[in-house]
């Protein structure tokens, strides 16, 4: 025997998987993915535009050069369980701009990742993208009870880098040459929240999206600083 530590014990109850269920915010809805979202999310490609083309820089797919073959990735994508994607509704313009996932979901570690975030040019850096991804943070510590959450990105990829710091995740480090995408070396940041820092990371998030930091055009009057 030994008294050598290994840890502080934790609760081992493995967590509930999420459900394909919608999720409804102030400014934006979140709907299960499906291929009736295409329509919408190939005018929120706006595709062949620079803007367009640039917003799938880091992901793991994409562009897609016509209607069918986005209908044809989605079609799969829709249906599986991990990830599992949302299509983004924001209210002010009422179409699927987005998406988004939970992923990496392992119940026994009450571990989860939230990835997969494609937004069209239209919803990037709104009052929308910022909800839906709380809407799911929320979900997944909140609701689900998760211990861990997770995000990574390309390390090269500074506005996901710079998002992660706004929503109060704290950087675990890199993980160097860790995948091959689209044919090239990609090094992955690490960042994460645990559940005892989520109750301050949500109260600092749900701040900002309060009704009273937004002007008559919308802008954030206030700049989002998750707490410590």
């Amino acid at each position: 025997m030994t008294d050598r530590s290994v840890g502080p014990p934790v609760d081992t109850t493995p967590r509930p998987l999420p459900a394909r269920v919608p999720h409804q915010g102030r400014a934006v809805t979140l709907e299960p993915l499906s291929v009736a979202h295409v329509p919408e999310l190939w005018q929120a490609c706006a595709a062949g535009t620079p803007e367009g083309d640039q917003s799938w820089t880091y992901m793991g797919y994409g562009p897609f050069a016509t209607e069918a073959a986005l209908r044809s990735f989605v079609g799969g994508f829709a249906t599986t369980h991990d990830p599992m994607a949302w299509a983004v509704r924001p209210k002010a313009s009422g179409t699927a701009d987005g998406w988004l996932t939970l992923m990496d979901i392992q119940p026994g570690n009450a571990a989860i990742e939230l990835g997969n975030i494609w937004f069209g040019p239209k919803m990037q850096r709104s009052r929308a993208a910022t909800e839906a991804m709380f809407l799911l943070m929320d979900h997944a510590m909140g609701t689900l009870g998760y211990r861990r959450l997770l995000w990574k990105c390309n390390a090269l990829n500074a506005p996901s880098r710079r998002a992660a710091a706004r929503l109060g995740f704290t950087h675990e480090g890199e993980l160097r040459a860790h995948l091959v995408v689209k044919g090239c070396r990609r090094d992955s940041s690490y960042f994460s929240i645990l559940d005892d820092e989520w109750p301050a990371r949500r109260q600092a998030i749900l701040a900002w999206l309060e009704e009273a930091n937004f002007d008559a055009v919308g802008r954030s009057i206030n700049s989002l600083r998750a707490a410590p």
